[in-house]
């Protein structure tokens, strides 16, 4: 742990949707802190009461009053802890604070965020102050992008093992899903909207697949916005809804993994529908599908339990190179995406940068970039996650 920090691991945002279940995660995985200490932080002390005393957590875990109307507040949650986790979004409202004081104080930070704009924002800001600090700061350590950004970097070490070189040209593809979406990323997803609407340069930002890696750019990238059929999967394919914030991620671990990948790498990410006139159909209909533009649940609402529960993933890399060596690799998790995958994966990021402080130096990171096999083994182990070579 970082010298003088009293608590290991601190839940920002513990009592709204998805910080509970991050709580509830760390209280059945690691109790009351003996291992592993931790703390619940959130904008109100009763909340905070309520939360511990519903999901039977220990009275020895803290609780931490922080708003991010009141960066004092902030600083001070921040000063105690070795790591921050934060589930307060829209990222872009209630986090840039935040972050600048964990860059600051040279406190770990990890966090939900599938908006590029302000990440690229933060990115700008704040990587030299978290360089000079030591503080680690890794976006996007839910489903997005923690499955795709892992699931590309295990590709391309098991083709180095196996080969002797990585493969400049992967697919990632969405072959199962059952999950739905929270009120929260529907709030992230309407502000990043809003603010692309008054400002045409984030507009470039969100269509730019190297728009998180400063100073370079690498080749023309699959366009994979368009319904098309897939000659490597014999099967349609449609765009899938993550994959604008998925492959900045991707092509960023590789400009921080001083290009392992290649400087000619080039990926894209989209939905199976299945061979024939149904797959067409299928994936026709999820190309024009606009409900997550007219869907209202409001932040703070998500998945039951039971569909927490029942939900899962599939996902299946392809990598190939130009001498015709190919190399497949599934991920598949669970439990739904969004929330109950989620929920472990953030947590044992957190705990993956408190255990293993030579896991990378002070910077803003992404998850493979960050912890790339040790944070492999731990969602192997304790999350739910699997990653296995299907077919050389």
């Amino acid at each position: 742990m970082k010298k003088n920090r009293e608590i290991g691991i601190v839940v920002y945002g513990a009592t709204g949707y998805t910080g509970k279940l991050v709580a509830e995660y760390l209280n059945n995985q690691y109790g009351d802190g003996g291992d592993v200490s931790w703390a619940m932080a959130g904008r109100s002390q009763e909340k905070l009461e309520a939360v511990r005393d519903e999901l039977g957590i220990s009275g020895k875990i803290p609780l931490l009053v922080a708003d991010a109307s009141d960066p004092a507040s902030i600083t001070a949650m921040v000063d105690k802890a070795a790591v921050v986790l934060t589930t307060v979004g829209p990222y872009q409202l209630y986090g840039s604070d935040l972050v600048a004081a964990c860059a600051t104080a040279g406190t770990d930070y990890v966090d939900l965020c599938g908006e590029p704009t302000w990440m690229k924002e933060m990115i700008d800001a704040h990587s030299g102050a978290a360089k000079a600090s030591g503080a680690r700061i890794v976006f996007s350590c839910g489903f997005d992008s923690i499955p795709f950004d892992l699931g590309v970097w295990f590709l391309e070490q098991e083709a180095k093992d196996l080969f002797g070189t990585t493969l400049q040209r992967v697919r990632g593809r969405v072959c199962g899903l059952q999950g739905v979406w929270s009120g929260g990323t529907l709030a992230s997803f309407r502000t990043t909207m809003a603010a692309a609407a008054k400002d045409p340069a984030l507009v470039a930002t969100l269509m730019n697949p190297f728009a998180l890696t400063p100073g370079f750019t690498g080749p023309e990238q699959p366009n994979g916005l368009q319904p098309m059929y897939d000659e490597v999967m014999e099967s349609w394919v449609a765009p899938f809804v993550m994959a604008t914030i998925n492959t900045k991620n991707i092509h960023r671990s590789n400009l921080l993994l001083n290009h392992r990948y290649g400087t000619d790498f080039a990926y894209d990410e989209m939905f199976v529908t299945g061979p024939g006139d149904e797959g067409e159909a299928m994936a026709k209909a999820i190309a024009s599908d606009k409900s997550m533009a007219t869907d209202t649940t409001p932040p703070g609402e998500g998945p039951t339990k039971e569909q927490r529960d029942t939900g899962f993933y599939d996902l299946l890399f392809v990598g190939e190179g130009p001498d015709g060596k190919t190399l497949r690799v599934s991920v598949t998790g669970d439990m739904d995406p969004g929330y109950g995958s989620t929920s472990k994966m953030i947590a044992e990021s957190a705990i993956c940068l408190l255990k293993n402080p030579e896991a990378a130096s002070g910077g803003i990171w992404t998850p493979a970039a960050a912890m790339g096999s040790l944070l492999i083994d731990r969602l192997k182990r304790n999350a739910g996650l699997t990653f296995e070579v299907e077919q050389v």
